[in-house]
C-alpha cells in the first residue's frame, strides 16, 4: 500500500536579529514537514527572496531595516496572492494590527507567544478570519471599532523627538543608534513608543503626523539650482 507523504511547508524567516532568526529556524526545522527555504534580514531582502524561493509561509518581523510593514505586506502579496504572512512583533498598536489584517496577513503573533501557538499558525493552510491567529492585546471587536482620533500633540519626550527628527532625515535605526551613542534596541523601543503616541503605522506616517502636529519642523523643499 502506497502512502503519499504530505507536502512540506516551505518557510521564509525574516528577522534582522541573527541569533533570534537562527534560533527560530532551528525550532521550525525540528518540526516534521517544515522546510526553511530562505532567511532575510531586512524588508527588501524578504521581498526579493520570497519571489525567488516561492515559500508557502513568510514569518515577518516588522521592525527590520528597509521595511515599511504595510508596503512590504502589499508587495509580498502582489508577488504571490496565495502567500501566507505571519507577522512577529513586540509592537501591538491597534491601528497597525488592524491595517495588516485588512491587507491579508494570516496571523499577527507577539514575540512572547509560545512554541505551540507558532507551530499551529504555521501549519494552518486555510484562510478566513476565523482561522487567523492573533496573539496581541487587541480584541477582534476593537479592531472593527472606529479608530479614535489622537488628541494633543502626542506627548513625545525629548529623546523621542530627537529620534524622530533623525528618522525624518532617512536614517536607519542602526545609524540613529550610532549618532546618539545608544543601543539599537533602545531606538526600537523609542520607535514603538512614537508609533503608539502618534497612532502611526510606519516611519513615514510617524514623521508626517509629527509635522502636522507641530512636533517636527516642516521639511525644507529642495533648493533649485540655477
Amino acid at each position: 500500500m502506497n502512502t503519499t507523504a504530505p507536502e512540506s511547508v516551505r518557510i521564509l524567516v525574516a528577522d534582522d536579529h541573527t541569533l533570534l532568526r537562527e534560533a527560530l529556524c532551528d525550532l521550525l526545522r525540528s518540526e516534521p514537514g517544515f522546510e526553511i527555504v530562505a532567511q532575510a534580514g531586512n524588508g527588501e531582502d524578504a521581498i526579493r527572496l520570497a519571489a525567488a524561493h516561492r515559500p508557502d509561509v513568510v514569518l515577518l518581523d516588522i521592525e527590520m531595516p528597509r521595511n515599511d510593514p504595510p508596503v512590504t505586506v502589499r508587495r509580498l502579496l502582489q508577488g504571490d496572492p496565495g502567500l501566507r504572512i505571519i507577522v512577529l512583533s513586540m509592537y501591538d498598536g491597534r491601528q497597525l494590527v488592524g491595517e495588516l489584517l485588512h491587507l491579508g496577513i494570516s496571523g499577527y503573533l507577539h514575540k512572547s507567544t509560545g512554541r505551540d501557538t507558532l507551530i499551529s499558525a504555521v501549519r494552518s493552510r486555510e484562510g478566513g478570519d476565523e482561522l487567523r491567529t492573533v496573539t496581541v492585546s487587541v480584541s477582534p471587536d476593537s479592531l472593527r471599532a472606529p479608530l479614535p482620533v489622537p488628541d494633543g500633540a502626542g506627548g513625545l519626550s525629548d529623546r523621542e523627538s530627537e529620534v524622530l527628527t533623525l528618522v525624518s532625515q532617512a536614517m536607519s535605526n542602526r545609524q540613529i543608534a550610532v549618532r546618539l551613542g545608544i543601543a539599537e534596541g533602545t531606538i526600537k523601543r523609542h520607535m514603538r513608543n512614537i508609533f503608539t503616541k502618534l497612532d502611526a503605522v510606519s516611519r513615514i506616517d510617524a514623521v508626517n503626523k509629527a509635522v502636522e502636529r507641530g512636533l517636527l519642523p516642516q521639511p525644507e523643499p529642495p533648493r533649485r539650482r540655477f
